[in-house]
């Protein structure tokens, strides 16, 4: 799986938008319906020691309409670090999907009840002690005789709702607490590649989709990221009855240069600003570069060739990343120093030079790769017009 295009294809599901403190990022789309309940499943067995549990939830592409992402165990990125789940929130124009993170403490996910320790707020299934993560066996299955650092505890009883996105039409009615807004502002990172590996290769699979499998996907659960032969489990009914979008559902694509109003925050006017056609304004617009397969003929090149594209999308993505942070940081500090519409307009230029300055940067990058890896053929010989061997 080349990770350029997976991650081309998390801004059609999840990642490549950094968060901002406060409120976490939105993905640049707009559904118009939400998506089907949570489907019902058994947890796999943990694979291994260190390894958290990452509920499964519902992606969206165009191709397809929604698809079930199957709940996996997740290698922790660093000692301390829980996963706090991404979710479907309504944002006055439509259902968008607020990404999941890695960080300190579990963060505000929607209410949304993923279940095995995610109840709607925190997470039950489990604890670091030190630089080992204790597993709570009342809600986490665990072989016992593997894995030793293990607790049984009860956990708050949470609801039978099993509906998957935050306002709206039926949606559930939570809003971020003071505390978890707090959590928000602590340090973070994004999905590790196995997790977007591993969404790519739920987009890919006809059988995930929701129009196909009416909200019961075959593959629930797995017990290593994008591994969907072994340790799978399969749904055991449907979170409820599943409801087809109406052929005139609204699907837009909103190209977002700013932050959009989250679920329990402020739609700020600056929000509505639209972008110029054809024009970056924000890094929020930043698309990765799709790399041309290698294809020299010879397998070791072709493999070397892709680890130096997986090594720079990675980089790119990274650079994405921390940009699209600063920039959402001074979009919070605007807010907060009242900034005047001159304050406003200087700093949207800045970021609009600092986009454009980035892609040209990653274009020039991509360019030199493309000419580096480019087959070579051989020079062709002159010919001898007297018959003799060519010079």
């Amino acid at each position: 799986m080349r990770a350029a295009i997976i991650i081309r294809s998390l801004l059609f599901s999840f990642v490549l938008l950094a968060f901002s403190h406060g409120a976490l990022a939105q993905i640049g789309i707009s559904v118009g319906f939400g998506p089907p309940l949570l489907p019902i499943y058994e947890q796999p067995i943990c694979p291994a020691d260190g390894y958290l549990w990452a509920p499964g939830y519902w992606g969206y592409d165009y191709a397809g309409g929604y698809y079930w992402v199957p709940g996996t165990w997740v290698f922790a990125p660093q000692a301390g670090y829980l996963w706090t789940p991404g979710y479907w929130g309504w944002g006055g124009n439509g259902y968008y999907f607020n990404q999941g993170y890695w960080g300190p403490t579990v963060g505000y996910y929607g209410g949304i009840n993923y279940g095995y320790g995610y109840g709607g707020v925190g997470y039950e299934g489990g604890r670091w002690e030190g630089n080992h993560f204790a597993y709570n066996t009342s809600v986490s299955r665990v072989n016992t005789a593997v894995i030793h650092n293990t607790y049984n505890a009860p956990v708050t009883n949470a609801s039978e709702n099993h509906v998957s996105y935050n306002g709206g039409s039926g949606g559930v009615e939570a809003r971020p607490t003071a505390q978890q807004e707090s959590f928000a502002k602590q340090q973070h990172m994004g999905p590790v590649t196995a997790q977007t590996q591993h969404m790519q290769e739920a987009r890919n699979n006809p059988e995930l989709r929701a129009s196909v499998n009416q909200g019961k996907p075959p593959i629930a659960a797995t017990a290593k990221p994008a591994d969907f032969k072994t340790g799978v489990v399969g749904s055991r009914k449907a979170g409820g009855e599943y409801k087809a979008p109406l052929p005139d559902a609204a699907n837009v694509n909103v190209a977002r240069t700013r932050n959009e109003a989250r679920p329990g925050t402020e739609n700020r006017p600056e929000n509505t600003i639209e972008p110029s056609p054809n024009t970056i304004n924000h890094a929020s617009e930043l698309q990765a570069h799709k790399f041309t397969l290698p294809n020299t003929g010879s397998a070791a090149t072709d493999k070397t060739y892709q680890q130096q594209q997986d090594k720079l999308a990675a980089q790119e993505a990274q650079d994405h990343w921390k940009l699209q942070q600063q920039q959402e940081e001074e979009h919070q500090q605007a807010t907060q120093k009242n900034y005047n519409e001159s304050q406003k307009q200087q700093m949207e230029q800045r970021h609009a030079q600092q986009a454009q300055q980035l892609e040209q940067q990653h274009a020039t990058q991509h360019q030199q790769m493309e000419q580096r890896q480019a087959p070579q053929t051989a020079p062709k010989q002159q010919s001898n017009p007297q018959g003799g061997k060519p010079h």
